[in-house]
C-alpha cells in the first residue's frame, strides 16, 4: 500500500499519468471497500493535477448521488437526464467538455468550473457511477486525460 505519491515535476500530463496509474493500482489493490478506493483515487488525482474538483457520483434510486470528492462542496444529486454527468451515464462513454457554458443543460454546481471531463464506471456491463473532474480553466482536458482517467476507472472496476 502506498503512503505517499511520487509525482513528477513536469506539466506533461502523459508523464504524470504514466507515473500515477501504477501507484493507484498499488493503492487500491486488495482493497474491497468501494468508498475507500473512491476517496483515495479522488485524493490522488487532486494531488497529482490540482484539478479544481475531482469526485464521484454513484447510481442510487434513479439518480447520480454524490460520493467521495476533493474540492468545494458539490451538487448532491443529479438526475440521469441532467448535466454532463447525466449525459455520460446515458451514453455510457467518456464526455469531454472544453467549455461548460456551451454544454446544453450544464449544471453549474460552481461558477468557477470552466471545463469538465466525466468518465463512466461499469459493473457487470452497467454504469454504476461516474468520475467527474472539473477545471477552472477553459479547454483544460485532452485525449491524454481521457485515456489516463479511463485506465484508472478500469483499475477501479476490477475491485468492485
Amino acid at each position: 500500500m502506498a503512503e505517499t505519491l511520487v509525482i513528477p515535476t513536469t506539466t506533461d500530463r502523459k508523464e504524470i499519468y504514466d507515473t500515477l496509474i501504477p501507484q493507484i493500482a498499488s493503492l487500491i489493490d486488495g482493497e474491497t471497500d468501494l468508498i475507500a478506493n473512491l476517496a483515495n483515487i479522488a485524493g490522488a488525482l487532486k494531488q497529482a493535477f490540482d484539478f479544481f474538483w475531482v469526485g464521484f457520483y454513484l447510481t442510487k434510486n434513479n439518480q447520480l448521488v454524490l460520493g467521495p470528492f476533493q474540492g468545494p462542496i458539490a451538487c448532491t444529486r443529479i438526475d440521469f437526464d441532467k448535466g454532463v454527468c447525466g449525459y455520460c451515464y446515458r451514453i455510457q462513454e467518456t464526455v469531454l467538455v472544453p467549455d461548460v457554458e456551451q454544454f446544453p443543460g450544464h449544471i453549474a454546481c460552481s461558477s468557477d468550473s470552466k471545463s469538465e471531463i466525466v468518465v463512466p464506471i461499469f459493473k457487470d456491463g452497467q454504469v454504476f457511477g461516474v468520475l467527474d473532474v472539473d477545471s477552472n480553466q477553459l479547454n483544460d482536458f485532452s485525449e491524454t486525460d481521457k485515456e489516463g482517467l479511463e485506465q484508472i476507472m478500469r483499475l477501479l472496476e476490477k475491485t468492485v
